[in-house]
C-alpha cells in the first residue's frame, strides 16, 4: 500500500492515503511501523488536522474527503458524519433512522475508509462496544476504546 503519509499518534500509526486535494483512506498501522513525512501540503494538511485533532477532539476536520462506496454504505458514513463528539449511536439506532438493517449498518462501518474523520467508532452495539474495522477483538477495540475515551473529555 502506498500512503503519501505515515502519522505517529498513541495507538499507533495512521497510514494516510490522499490525492492533490481530497483525503481517500487512513489505515490504522502497527505501533512499530515506521512514520513517514507527508509527500504533499495537501498530506501536510490532513496530518496537521489529525494531530489537532489528537490534542483537542473539539477541533474540526475542514479536509475534502472522496468516499467511494456503495449508496447505503454512504448514507451510513454521512448519518455517522452527524454523531456529536462524545455520543454514540447503537447499529440498530442508525439503522432505525436510515430503514436499514443493523447488520447492513454494521457492514458499512466496517467499510468506512476514512476513520477518525468519518466517526465509526461512535457506532457501538447495543450491549458493549460492537466492532472496529471488522474485528470484534484485539487491537481494533482498544483503538476504539482510546478514540471514544478521548471524546469524552
Amino acid at each position: 500500500m502506498s500512503y503519501q503519509a505515515k502519522l505517529k499518534v498513541p495507538f499507533g500509526v495512521l497510514g494516510i492515503r490522499c490525492t492533490d486535494d481530497a483525503l481517500t483512506g487512513i489505515d490504522f498501522l502497527t505501533a512499530c511501523e515506521k512514520p513517514q513525512r507527508a509527500a504533499t501540503a495537501f498530506a501536510e494538511t490532513v496530518c496537521e488536522q489529525l494531530l489537532r485533532y489528537i490534542e483537542n477532539p473539539d477541533t474540526p476536520f475542514t479536509v475534502p474527503l472522496k468516499l467511494n462506496g456503495t449508496a447505503h454504505q454512504q448514507k451510513v458514513w454521512q448519518a455517522m458524519c452527524s454523531i456529536p463528539r462524545g455520543e454514540t449511536r447503537s447499529y440498530g439506532e442508525l439503522a432505525a433512522e436510515l430503514k436499514s438493517a443493523a447488520q447492513a449498518v454494521g457492514q458499512a462501518c466496517g467499510a468506512n475508509p476514512i476513520p477518525i474523520i468519518v466517526p465509526c467508532h461512535r457506532v457501538v452495539g447495543k450491549a458493549g462496544l460492537g466492532g472496529f474495522m471488522r474485528h470484534a477483538s484485539g487491537d481494533a477495540l482498544d483503538i476504539k476504546r482510546w478514540l471514544l475515551a478521548h471524546e469524552q473529555r
